[in-house]
């Protein structure tokens, strides 16, 4: 059984400030699959715990990051696209 991952489109300026539930769009995932691979997509794994060590889907070229702190937006340009993934 596949489960439905959560997908949210962030911006690196919308990290900068408080998020509002509205202001985040959400993609399925056959929209993410038509963007893997290209170079301004980050991929967040956001999961945690079980939902992560014992999950058999992961996105090969996602990278893991705490949802509480997502610092690791700073590693990249403002020009990059942020889908953060969640169980």
């Amino acid at each position: 059984m596949k489960r439905l991952l959560s997908i949210f489109i962030v911006t690196s300026l919308l990290l900068a400030t408080p998020l509002i539930a509205g202001s985040v769009s959400k993609m399925n995932k056959e929209e993410l699959k038509t963007l893997l691979g290209s170079d301004d997509l980050v991929v967040l794994d956001v999961r945690t715990g079980r939902d992560w060590s014992t999950s058999e889907f992961k996105i090969q070229s996602a990278v893991r990051a705490d949802g509480r702190d997502l610092s690791v937006a700073n590693n990249y340009t403002i020009d990059h696209t942020f889908v953060l993934y969640c169980a």
